[in-house]
């Protein structure tokens, strides 16, 4: 079963011929994809369901394969049995293939044990070598100027240290659509005029109105940006703009106001999902880059991510920092 899956996903892709995207924001794929999704009552296609994205596939292209962008099925058998072979729980090459230790017990973790069913090498898709592009000059200037204005500070002196995700905030966009190491659902709702967006992890909402109403005014950012979504053909294309230069990225990297994010949502079968997004800051990067990779539809219900209820990391760091300065006064 599986291995069909994988067959129908290749094909489903191929077929809506897979090419690189531009910094306009022009899809990965065309949309002449032979299948034709099930329409709304108000006549567009219809992307509603739970959508599971797990995969050990990582977000950039592993050493090992270098210029490979796709692999045969004897080396995805080959690839998913070497990363089971982990006892950690942690995909093979997670982390640019390290040895990392994870506060997770194994059994916590929940990354799927397949790679993508396209047999992709990466998540990234343009550049060619499926790798996110070196920064700017700005930007390196940007992340110099912070970590000089943080020198002399702890990494947990108070709250605002802690990164969104530890705070249970938000997981970030468009970190938050790729796959990750548990909590990998999103749910899609649709009406006439409105899409939501949910994220099971951190319990993320986004709300695209498709009325063609105009951007906020670039001075308002907000830690997801500001959406606005339309029809193409069978594609929904959201456009986000205006971008909290706190959010959280795939890097540690301040993005501007200016950063346009364009993400594309095309149903390539009744149960799978094709994502793909560009993002595009001349700012941060000296180039666009973009993802693609199919989901498919969930078997199981979002659950609830009640992150704030279980987040008791930082009352401990801050307890045991209190602990550790009262024992420096005793003695």
């Amino acid at each position: 079963m599986l291995i069909q899956r994988r067959m129908l996903v290749v094909a489903a892709v191929l077929t809506i011929s897979m090419s690189p995207l531009t910094g306009n924001g022009q899809s990965i794929t065309s949309t002449d994809s032979p299948y034709a999704a099930q329409q709304t009552p108000w006549g567009h296609p219809d992307l509603q369901g739970v959508w599971d994205r797990r995969t050990i596939t990582q977000l950039e292209r592993p050493q090992r394969f270098a210029d490979k962008a796709f692999l045969n099925q004897e080396e995805i058998l080959a690839y998913e049995k070497a990363s089971a072979a982990r006892a950690d729980g942690v995909p093979l090459d997670a982390r640019g293939g390290l040895e990392i230790i994870t506060v997770h017990d194994p059994g916590d973790l929940d990354f799927g044990s397949t790679v993508l069913a396209s047999g992709q090498t990466s998540l990234i898709v343009d550049p060619a070598n499926g790798r996110i592009p070196g920064y700017t000059q700005t930007a390196v200037d940007r992340m110099t100027a912070r970590a000089t204005a943080r020198e002399g500070r702890g990494p947990a002196d108070s709250w605002i240290d802690r990164s969104l995700i530890e705070r249970c905030i938000t997981w970030g966009i468009p970190q938050g659509m790729l796959p990750g190491p548990y909590n990998n659902n999103i749910q899609i709702l649709q009406t006439a005029d409105t899409v939501m967006i949910l994220n099971e992890m951190i319990h993320d909402i986004r709300i695209v109105p498709l009325d063609g109403r105009p951007h906020l005014p670039e001075k308002i950012g907000q830690w997801h940006g500001d959406p606005r979504g339309h029809w193409e053909g069978a594609t929904l294309v959201v456009e986000s703009t205006n971008f909290s230069e706190k959010t959280n990225f795939t890097r540690p990297i301040m993005v501007s106001r200016k950063m346009l994010l364009v993400e594309r949502f095309t149903r390539i079968a009744a149960d799978m999902l094709q994502y793909e997004f560009t993002v595009e800051d001349p700012s941060a990067w000296v180039q666009p880059w973009s993802v693609a990779f199919p989901m498919v539809l969930a078997d199981q219900p979002i659950y609830e991510f009640a992150c704030h209820e279980g987040n008791y990391g930082l009352k401990n760091i801050l307890r045991a920092a209190r602990h550790l300065e009262q024992q420096t006064v005793e003695k």
